[in-house]
This record gives structure tokens, sequence and C-alpha cells, in this order.
């Protein structure tokens, strides 16, 4: 079709059946994941932050794709994204995740071991101090940014840093994949105008969020579009999902 903009969400309840058909009709989810994200929904205030069952078969699809074995996940929450990439490259790839909470970070490794998914590790602390002291013996295939939105643009300058042409035990292969959910953050980067539903239901200030990260979400898109080791492209689904290619 020759419109950038989708035809297909003429309202939000076509929106939902097209999302629930897409699903449905895309490679399942294994048991055990559509578990373990029934449980995230039952028991967690944030269930909102994890990603959804059709997002998770995208990225284990992107992620068999490319054959990867090796992921790297900034910011687990309760540990399903760990999980879904666990599934993705197999029991002999592996997963290591980045969480600051305490609390969250104990929880992903009790529900990830209570659920089978024993190819992961995550790491405790503030995730830009972790990114600095990680040294993997090979470089992650992926790595997947979800965590604080006023962080991204030195999360990515970080990754990018790590991962210099000839380096040893660099953090991101060549031709990696470096992913940013909600990087359009219910269009505000795009429209912050009146006609954005969003600027009058997206609280203003939350413990985890505030208006500022929309500037540092541009400034995420705007380097990961400019940087001249990185092919991008920025996608609207879901709440956004920015790509980039890291080349040497």
């Amino acid at each position: 079709m020759i419109e950038s903009c989708t035809t297909l969400y003429p309202n939000a309840s076509t929106g939902l059946r097209v999302s629930e058909y897409a699903r449905e009709n895309s490679a399942p989810l294994s048991e055990k994941l559509v578990k373990y994200h029934d449980w995230v929904l039952a028991t967690q205030h944030s269930a909102y932050w994890t990603i959804s069952p059709l997002e998770a078969q995208m990225l284990i699809w992107q992620a068999r794709m490319m054959n990867a074995k090796r992921v790297l996940e900034i910011g687990t929450f309760v540990g399903f994204s760990v999980a879904t990439w666990c599934h993705a490259v197999g029991v002999d790839g592996t997963v290591t995740g980045l969480e600051k909470s305490p609390e969250w970070a104990n929880l992903s490794r009790e529900k990830l071991k209570q659920y089978g998914f024993d190819n992961a590790e995550v790491i405790t602390g503030d995730a830009l101090e972790s990114l600095s002291k990680l040294e993997p013996e090979q470089p992650y295939d992926i790595v997947f940014i979800d965590a604080q939105k006023s962080e991204y643009p030195d999360y990515l300058q970080k990754i990018i840093d790590k991962s210099q042409p000839g380096q040893g035990k660099r953090l991101l292969r060549p031709g990696g994949l470096i992913i940013g959910d909600n990087a359009m953050r219910a269009a505000l980067v795009a429209d912050a105008s009146d006609d954005n539903p969003a600027t009058k239901t997206v609280p203003r200030t939350t413990a985890n969020w505030d208006w500022d990260s929309v500037s540092r979400l541009q400034e995420f898109n705007k380097l990961m579009c400019t940087h001249a080791r990185v092919d991008a492209m920025l996608l609207p689904v879901f709440d956004g999902l920015g790509l980039g290619r890291l080349r040497d």
C-alpha cells in the first residue's frame, strides 16, 4: 500500500480485534510463557509495564531470524520478557537481565526458576553501572532496552562505546540488534498537541516516569537515526519499537 499511516485501526475496538487476530495467526507462545504472562497480569499492580503476548511473539521471531543465542535485557521488571528471550534463544543460548530494583530482580529469579527458564542471569543494580562492568566472553546478538526512559540515550551510547571494532569482550557483535521498547511513548514523541488524547491521560509524573522523558526518548530516536554505526528503523507498533543494527 502507498499510505504510510496504517488503515487497519479506524477505532480502538477494531484495533484490538486486529491485534488478537495477528496473535492467533502467529507462531504461538509456549505454555510456560502463557502461564508466566497470566501470572503477571493477575498479581502485578504495574502489569502494563510488561510486554504483550503479541510483542513477545514478534521478539521471538526476530531473534530466531537472526539465529540469536545471546541476549542482554536492560530492565527486567518481573522477568516475563527475559523468559521470552530464553525461549527464543533455546537451552543452548543465554540471557542476561539488568534490573535496578532488588525486589523485582529477586522476583524475576524466583519466577524464571519456577517456570523452568534456567538459561538466564539477572544482575541487580543501576543499569549504566552494570553495563560498564559487563565484559562478556562472547558479544551479545541483541540488546533489548525497556528501562528508565530518561536514560535511553545513555544506554545507547554506552552500548556503542563498549562495542568498538576489534575490541575484546565487546558488548554487541557486528550486525547485532538494539531494540528500544516504548520508543513512541503513547505517541507523545511525535505529537504532544491536544490532538493526542495521551496529553490528558498520561500522568505528568509517576515513580518511574515524568514528561521530561519525552525529550529524552526523542534524543534516543535521533541518536539511533543519525549515528554513523547504526542502521535505524523506528516502527509505530506496540508503544513504538526503535530498532538499530550495529555495524563496524
